[in-house]
C-alpha cells in the first residue's frame, strides 16, 4: 500500500471516529465544532491573504472585508452545530447529504470518469456531479420518518437542493485555492489537506439545509 493512501485510510478512520461521537455526544460536538471552525477559519485567512497580498488600499480592504465576512459566517455555522435542540435533525442531515455527495462524487466520478464539469477544479467531473445527486438520495428512506412534515417529492427536491449547494461550497473553495495558487488549505491532516478541504462543501450545506428543511 503506497504510504500517501495509508495516510489517508488513517486521517479518514480518525474523522469518521470523530464525526460518530460527535452525533453521540453533545459535549464532543461542541468542542469540535469550536475547534475546527477556528482552524478552518484560519485556513481561510491564510487563503484570503494569498489572493490579496499587495499592501494597496484596495487590496487591503479587500481582505478586511473578506475576513470579517468568513469569520461572521464560519462563527454561524458553529452556532448552529451548536444547537442543542430538536431542530439539530436538520443539521445531521444536511451534513450527511454533504458527506454522500462527497461521497458520490468520488466513487462515481473515478469509475466512469468522462468530461471534465468546471476548469476550476479539474478533477470534477459531470458524471461525478451525477453520482453525488444520486448518492445524497439513499439517505432519505433514514430520515424519512424524522422529517415527515415533508413529503416525500419535496423531500427528494430539498436534499437535491442541498446536495447541490454542497458541490457548490466546494467549488467555490477551489476557487479559492486556485486563486491563492495552492493545492491544499494546510497540511494538518495527512493525505487529505486542511480541515477546510473536508468541510468545504459541509459549511455550505449547513445554514442552506437548516433554512430549506425548517421553513418547509
Amino acid at each position: 500500500m503506497r504510504p500517501e493512501l495509508k495516510k489517508r485510510i488513517i486521517t479518514s478512520f480518525f474523522l469518521s471516529s470523530l464525526l460518530l461521537l460527535m452525533f453521540k455526544y453533545y459535549f464532543i460536538l461542541f468542542l469540535s465544532s469550536i475547534i475546527i471552525g477556528i482552524i478552518s477559519w484560519i485556513e481561510l485567512y491564510a487563503l484570503i491573504s494569498k489572493i490579496y497580498k499587495k499592501k494597496t488600499v484596495k487590496e487591503t480592504i479587500y481582505r478586511f472585508i473578506g475576513k470579517g465576512i468568513s469569520l461572521f459566517y464560519l462563527s454561524y455555522v458553529v452556532f448552529l452545530l451548536t444547537l442543542n435542540t430538536d431542530l439539530k435533525i436538520y443539521i445531521y442531515f444536511s451534513i450527511l447529504i454533504s458527506i454522500f455527495t462527497d461521497i458520490g462524487g468520488l466513487t462515481i466520478g473515478r469509475t466512469f470518469k468522462g468530461k471534465k464539469l468546471i476548469k476550476i477544479s479539474p478533477n470534477k467531473t459531470i458524471s461525478g456531479a451525477i453520482g453525488s445527486f444520486c448518492f445524497s438520495l439513499l439517505l432519505i428512506p433514514f430520515f424519512m420518518d424524522q422529517l415527515n412534515h415533508l413529503n416525500i417529492y419535496l423531500l427528494i427536491f430539498l436534499t437535491l437542493l442541498i446536495s447541490m449547494t454542497s458541490q457548490l461550497g466546494d467549488l467555490f473553495i477551489s476557487l479559492l485555492k486556485r486563486k491563492a495558487k495552492v493545492k491544499d488549505t494546510s497540511d494538518l491532516l495527512p493525505g487529505h489537506g486542511g480541515f477546510l478541504d473536508r468541510i468545504d462543501g459541509v459549511i455550505f450545506a449547513i445554514p442552506i439545509g437548516f433554512f430549506l428543511l425548517k421553513s418547509f
